[in-house]
């Protein structure tokens, strides 16, 4: 079977981009394709991708709060998002010889493989500078590219850096997208025909999430997964919370998940605050996650920028209803299999991407503090059909696409 070659910038498992590699990686295997991956992440620490064997592993290592390991770069992994759930980086922030050095490492780090691995073809993630990197160190092979929204957010973020991106990545051979607003904009973004892009969507694990005993489920009880940021709404879904629970003693919202920076600091010292009206728990394996949304009736995701987020998936399956902003991912992807478990919530008018304008935030606090009290009261979810969502599917997708650039 053909060797594929997985690349992503950021750290496995600990985002949504982790995540899906991870699944793909792992439902590839069960297909029978010889697999590699080469990831960033903090020095001292030893990625896991998709259950492949440590030799089959490798790693650009970024400075780390750990001691006595020495990184391959001296600042932390950059996030695709500004806010990670971890120690990083800041792409419009790093200075001129940071990303000198950034790209000497990785492509380094791409040689290597290209003479040890000797791929068929790479599967890169991310509209951003590993993957342009990616396609000038392998030429002749095939290169897909997942896409997975917040490189397009980026261009915006660090125009500086755009001219590269775009036209490093217009070469690649076919993209993957979450939804179909999302294949026109990158088609438009590359000025590619969009016959190159394919919407395969994003899963979950159906393995993992999916119902549980409806006496254990809390009528009372709200779920928020993600980082601590003002960008996924988070202080605004606290100061909803807040309102509700006048009504509402026995309210409980539970977070899941972490933050790193002043920022999200600031937001855990607030959670704590108002414990026990909010408990933390922190960033939780997929397994730990199922069990509490299982145990939770709603969960909500005030975000005002992502791709399609999986967790909605997830907790459907787990048996929650859903209470999200009205993003495109959401409207285009979920909603036609949610029905009428999911509360959409209209989004503020947004300025630099993903900041709303003060003026609606008041609106916006009682839309979302509404949606959850419907949603609080309406019935216990039924099943919807997630097949699509599966990452069976989703694979099967990529796959395809695979096996159409290996014969053509």
């Amino acid at each position: 079977m053909a060797r594929i070659l997985h690349v992503l910038s950021q750290r496995p498992m600990l985002t949504g981009s982790g995540v899906s590699l991870d699944a793909l990686v792992r439902e590839s295997h069960g297909a029978g394709w010889d697999q590699a991956a080469l990831v960033g992440v903090p020095a001292g620490t030893d990625p896991q991708v998709g259950g492949l064997d440590a030799d089959k592993i490798h790693a650009i290592r970024f400075a780390s709060v750990e001691t006595g390991s020495i990184p391959d770069l001296d600042f932390p992994v950059p996030g695709m998002s500004d806010v990670m759930p971890y120690s990083s980086s800041v792409w419009a922030s790093l200075t001129p010889r940071q990303l000198a050095d950034y790209r000497r490492v990785w492509t380094a780090g791409l040689e290597v493989l290209a003479r040890t691995f000797r791929p068929d073809l790479v599967h890169t993630n991310h509209l951003w500078l590993v993957s342009t990197l990616a396609r000038r160190v392998f030429p002749d092979i095939p290169v897909v590219m997942t896409c997975h929204a917040t490189g397009l957010r980026q261009l915006e973020l660090c125009p500086h850096l755009a001219e590269e991106v775009i036209d490093g990545c217009r070469g690649i051979d076919h993209f993957c997208v979450l939804y179909g607003e999302h294949r026109e904009r990158l088609a438009a973004t590359l000025g590619i025909s969009p016959d190159r892009i394919t919407v395969t969507g994003a899963g979950f694990r159906d393995d993992v999430f999916r119902p549980g005993p409806s006496s254990q489920r809390n009528p009372h009880s709200v779920v928020y997964v993600g980082k601590y940021s003002a960008a996924k709404g988070v202080p605004w879904l606290l100061d909803a919370v807040q309102e509700l629970a006048r009504l509402r003693p026995g309210l409980r919202l539970h977070v899941a998940g972490s933050g790193a920076g002043p920022e999200a600091e600031a937001l855990a010292k607030r959670m704590d605050d108002l414990g026990p009206l909010v408990v933390r728990h922190g960033q939780l394996s997929q397994p730990e996650l199922a069990d509490l949304l299982r145990r939770c009736a709603v969960c909500v995701l005030p975000s005002f920028y992502e791709g399609v987020p999986l967790v909605l998936a997830e907790a459907a399956a787990c048996g929650c209803r859903i209470v999200a902003t009205d993003l495109p991912g959401v409207r285009q992807q979920l909603a036609p299999v949610l029905g009428p478990i999911l509360e959409s919530v209209p989004l503020p008018r947004l300025e630099n991407v993903d900041r709303p304008a003060l003026a609606d935030l008041p609106r916006f606090v009682s839309d979302l503090r509404a949606a959850l009290a419907r949603s609080l009261d309406g019935n216990p979810a039924g099943a919807p059909d997630l097949s699509r969502f599966t990452w069976s599917g989703v694979a099967g997708r990529i796959q395809d696409i695979w096996s159409r650039l290996l014969n053509p």
